[in-house]
C-alpha cells in the first residue's frame, strides 16, 4: 500500500501525544531503573592536571561541533539579555545584579546540549545539535527535568533572598537612574552591607549548586540512575576532591563573567566550552 503524507496536524498531535507518553512513562521512574549507587572506589581523586586535560578536550569537542553547540547554546545569552531588559526598570534595578550572578546557577542545564555532544562524540555515534536533542528520548530524561525544576527553584529562592537582603539593608523608594543607586550603594554603609550580606550567601547558592550538579547531569545521561544517586555521586566526589573541585567552581565563574563581556554575547563560546568540559571532568571523576 503506497503511503501518503497525512494532515500535519494530525502528524503533529500524534508526535506530541508519543513525546507526551515517553515524558510520562519518564516520570515514573525519577529514582531510575539502574538502582545501585556508585561506590567511593569507583570516585577517583583528581587533580589540577585533570582540569586543564578536562578544559583541553573540551576545547577540541568545541572545534569539532562548534556550529552545532554554538547554535544551542545561543538561547542562553538571548535570554539573559531579556532578563537585564527587565531588571533596568527602575523597580527592578536593585535585583538586576542577584539576576545575572544567580542565572549562573542554571548554567548546568543550558549546557545539558554540549554533554551530550561529547558524549556521542566520545562513543563514536552520530552527533550534531539535532542528536542533542535525542536526550528527550533517554530514560534518564523525567530524572533530567526533576534536576533542572531543583536547579530552577533554586535560582527563584535565590532572587527571593537577595530581594529581602535588599529590604533590610537599602530598602526604599525605586534608585531614580542607575547613577544614584550606583552611589547609594557604594558611599554608604547600607550599601557596603548589602554587598557583603549577598556575597556570603551567594557563595553559599553557589556552593550548593556546585556540589549537587558538578557531575550529576552528565552522570545521568550516561546511566539511569536517578536524581538521588546522580546527586549524592555529585556531593562524593566534591567531598573526596574539595580543593580541585572549588578550583573547577572559580574556573567556571570567571569563564561566565568574562562571557558576559560584551553584551553576553561571549557566553555563546564560553558556555559550550565548559559544557565540553564539564563532560571530561565526569568521565576522569567517575570510573563507570
Amino acid at each position: 500500500m503506497v503511503k501518503t503524507i497525512g494532515n500535519p496536524l494530525s502528524w503533529g498531535a500524534k508526535a506530541l501525544g508519543g513525546a507526551s507518553e515517553h515524558v510520562a512513562e519518564s516520570a515514573e521512574h525519577i529514582g531510575g531503573r539502574d538502582s545501585s549507587p556508585i561506590t567511593d572506589d569507583q570516585i577517583n581523586t583528581l587533580t589540577m592536571d585533570d582540569l586543564y586535560d578536562a578544559l583541553r578536550k573540551g576545547a577540541e569537542d568545541l572545534g569539532a561541533a562548534r556550529g552545532d553547540v554554538l547554535f544551542l547554546c545561543l538561547i542562553y545569552p538571548i535570554i539573559g539579555l531579556i532578563l537585564v531588559a527587565f531588571g533596568l526598570n527602575m523597580n527592578l534595578l536593585p535585583l538586576l545584579f542577584p539576576l545575572l550572578a544567580g542565572f549562573a546557577l542554571l548554567g548546568p542545564i543550558a549546557a545539558i546540549g554540549p554533554y551530550e555532544i561529547s558524549r556521542r562524540r566520545e562513543e563514536g555515534l552520530p552527533y550534531g545539535w539535532g542528536d542533542a536533542f535525542g536526550l528527550v528520548s533517554s530514560p534518564s530524561f523525567g530524572a533530567i527535568v526533576v534536576l533542572s525544576i531543583f536547579l530552577f527553584g533554586l535560582f527563584l529562592v535565590w532572587m527571593l533572598v537577595a530581594a529581602a537582603i535588599h529590604a533590610m539593608t537599602l530598602g526604599g523608594p525605586p534608585p531614580a537612574s542607575i547613577t544614584a543607586f550606583a552611589i547609594q550603594i557604594f558611599t554608604t554603609g547600607a550599601g557596603w552591607a548589602m554587598i557583603l550580606i549577598g556575597t556570603v550567601f551567594g557563595f553559599g547558592f553557589a556552593l550548593l549548586v556546585l556540589a549537587t550538579s558538578v557531575v550529576s547531569f552528565p552522570l545521568l545521561l550516561q546511566r539511569d540512575v536517578g536524581v538521588p544517586n546522580a546527586v549524592a555521586t555529585s556531593v562524593k566526589v566534591f567531598r573526596k576532591n574539595p580543593r580541585v573541585i572549588l578550583v573547577w567552581g572559580l574556573i567556571v565563574a570567571t569563564g561566565l563573567v568574562l562571557g558576559t563581556i560584551p553584551a553576553l554575547i561571549g557566553l555563546i563560546i564560553v558556555l559550550p566550552l565548559l559544557g565540553h568540559a564539564t563532560w571530561h571532568l565526569y568521565r576522569r571523576a567517575i570510573s563507570v
